[in-house]
């Protein structure tokens, strides 16, 4: 099922996200439809407090082919590296607008997978900005709060505009 995107700058955008206590069918089922959602946008990730569920859950796709979906509940950076890379980042939260954002171009990544189990697991790339941009979300924080406070502005004013625009 997809599922309607809490928008900016709705309180729940802003709050830490409860962890998971267990990988249950219910969990098992919000990832599904949050796979869904994501390949509807599309985007190559999708953090459950996008969708107003306000669980340390997660998915990132950044496969070319799509179907390659990672399910990740209460994920944590345990390692960066000290190489960024820069990438366009956007957010269905606030639609119409984007900005470049600097992040490790590398991450090592502990987190409860769809057997809950615990795994780590090294993302590089693309699929490193989605599980960090990811994470932040989950952390009650939106790609927006990395940027200085006058580009900040600029970009929910873009947004508004684009919400105004399309109705």
């Amino acid at each position: 099922m997809i599922r309607p995107f809490v928008m900016y700058p709705d309180k729940r955008l802003k709050t830490v996200a409860a962890p998971v206590a267990a990988v249950t069918d219910e969990i098992r089922a919000i990832w599904t439809d949050m796979i869904e959602t994501m390949d509807a946008m599309p985007g190559y990730g999708l953090a459950a407090p996008q969708i107003g569920v306000m669980l340390r859950l997660a998915v990132v796709d950044c496969s070319e082919s799509r179907g390659k979906a990672i399910r990740l509940a209460n994920p944590e950076i345990l390692h960066a590296s000290v190489q960024f890379r820069e990438h366009e980042e956007g957010s269905p939260n606030l639609p119409g607008a984007s900005a470049v954002i600097s992040r490790p171009r590398a991450v090592t990544v502990r987190f409860l997978n769809e057997a809950g189990e615990i795994e780590e697991r090294d993302f590089v790339d693309i699929w490193a900005t989605s599980v960090q941009h990811q994470i932040d979300h989950l952390d009650g924080r939106l790609y927006i709060d990395r940027l200085s406070p006058l580009k900040r502005k600029m970009v929910v004013a873009k947004s508004e505009k684009y919400l105004r625009r399309v109705g």
